[in-house]
């Protein structure tokens, strides 16, 4: 089930707020009871919403939940054993984290090595469920802490399956740790503030998605649909056009999924993390990844990067090596194919770059906006990667951005007045005119009138993006394939 769709919007999301505001209505014995009843109430909620895509994969995500709460009673249960069973918790995972996600690309491997070509050894493909890297990430982190002692066991399995399938971030996050819900999951009270800035906020996540993102996606797609069949019929133009296209859809689709998952969370009393900070005025990969993904981030960071010995190490190239590590997982994390292995690569390449020196160059007063260019044409090249299908067409791609002449399709191609003004619109709100508007709002936040005027701008595109939905507009967002 999709956020953008009105099933969702129409049915889903009404039915869950006005039962869990009626739940918070009800006398119960006590508010322990009043919670508990909510959360069952929400995990069935969510196990629907999941299930909309198909119940052998809500059956792969319960077994998921089973797997890891099994692992923390085990832990505390039997001490002389602890490790062990934590061993093998993380294998299960993993194990089934590489069967649904990168056995497909295993055996393709297989098959190119030993000349059988594609489907030459006849085995079946595997269906990659939807979210599975997201919940069984989060799933994980809740075992690692439960070992390392830094959380206490949830013995009530109830709340722990809620705490891994909470339906606003359970299919492309953010990634929550426990330690960061516990205390709602326990006991939570929904404020009326906190569910006027959560419609809000879903309502800004929901625009960046259909408006901007959708929108950018008629172009980009029509040009990476050009470069996988005849690219020697595109230049430098279209190249360019295509890759600025998909760096502005790919932050404002994947943001926008959080800004309503962080929304939807708010409206029924969780507070997740931030996921963005505008990314795109980063000027060093290293700031890049500070304000990326950054539940992901933060993930690698402290279950693989400190464990690794992070900048603790006697030795600079231990770092480097810990450095590369996390980004080559980073990159395979994000899909079963060797574009997602060079993606991390490069930026891995990159932040040891940075750390062996380049970055305090770039710290330095007066090359911030060199800092901005060299970020800005790296990620954007990155993207190319991801989104290509292979490292020969994603190279075949970055020689096109060189390739000037004349050639059978430009930019007006792929451009339509929908698609241009999305384009603007993007680039006007990447983050370097929001700061001072966020300062300004910060200032009149308490007055009516422009308190009332950001309501209406809201409103409007909520009801704009129902609009587009209605008339066809669809793009499934593109974190749901990983």
């Amino acid at each position: 089930m999709l956020f953008s769709s009105m099933l969702f919007l129409w049915i889903f999301l009404p039915t869950v707020l006005v039962v869990n505001m009626l739940l918070g209505m009800i006398h119960f014995s006590s508010e322990d009871k009043r919670i508990k009843v909510k959360n069952i109430f929400l995990l069935i909620a969510s196990l629907i919403f999941y299930a909309w895509g198909g119940v052998r994969y809500l059956l792969l995500m319960l077994g998921v939940i089973f797997i890891n709460y099994l692992a923390g009673i085990l832990t505390e249960r039997l001490a002389d054993k602890r490790k062990l069973v934590f061993v093998l918790a993380i294998c299960a995972n993993l194990g089934l984290l590489f069967y649904f996600k990168y056995f497909n690309l295993f055996i393709h491997t297989i098959e190119e090595i030993t000349g059988k070509g594609k489907g030459g050894l006849q085995i079946a493909e595997v269906v990659l469920p939807i979210g599975i890297s997201f919940y069984i990430f989060q799933a994980m982190s809740y075992t690692i802490d439960v070992y390392r002692n830094k959380v206490s066991v949830q013995k009530d399995i109830f709340k722990f399956a809620l705490y891994v399938a909470l339906f606003p971030q359970l299919i492309a996050g953010p990634i929550v740790i426990y330690n960061d819900v516990k205390d709602e999951i326990e006991h939570r009270h929904e404020t009326m503030d906190d569910m006027v800035y959560g419609i809000g906020r879903f309502c800004i996540g929901l625009g960046k998605k259909v408006i901007i993102a959708n929108a950018l996606a008629e172009a980009a797609d029509g040009i990476w649909d050009i470069a996988g069949t005849d690219i020697s019929r595109m230049g430098a133009g279209v190249a360019w056009f295509g890759m600025i296209a998909y760096t502005l859809q790919i932050y404002y689709d994947f943001s926008g999924y959080s800004d309503m998952a962080i929304g939807l969370g708010r409206m029924l009393g969780f507070h997740f993390k931030e996921n963005f900070n505008y990314p795109y005025i980063s000027t060093s990969i290293k700031e890049f990844w500070r304000r990326w993904h950054i539940s992901l981030s933060s993930w690698f960071r402290d279950y693989v990067y400190i464990p690794l010995g992070g900048s603790r190490t006697d030795s600079k190239w231990k770092i480097y090596r810990n450095l590369l590590i996390v980004f080559l997982l980073t990159g395979i994390w994000h899909g079963a194919n060797y574009t997602f292995f060079v993606w991390g690569l490069l930026h891995g390449i990159l932040i040891v770059t940075e750390r062996a020196g380049f970055g305090r160059i770039l710290e330095k007063k007066g090359f911030k906006p060199f800092g901005w260019i060299y970020t800005s044409f790296a990620v954007m090249i990155g993207w190319v990667f991801f989104r290509s299908d292979s490292i020969e067409i994603a190279l075949g791609y970055i020689k096109r951005l060189f390739a000037f002449g004349s050639f059978p399709y430009t930019v007006l191609n792929f451009c339509s007045m929908r698609t241009v003004s999305a384009l603007v619109l993007a680039i006007l709100c990447m983050g370097t005119l929001l700061k001072p508007w966020k300062r300004f709002c910060d200032k009149y936040a308490k007055n009516p009138v422009f308190g009332t005027i950001g309501y209406v701008v809201q409103i409007c595109m909520l009801l704009y993006s129902i609009v587009l939905i209605v008339s066809g507009t669809y793009n499934p967002f593109i974190y749901f394939q990983f």
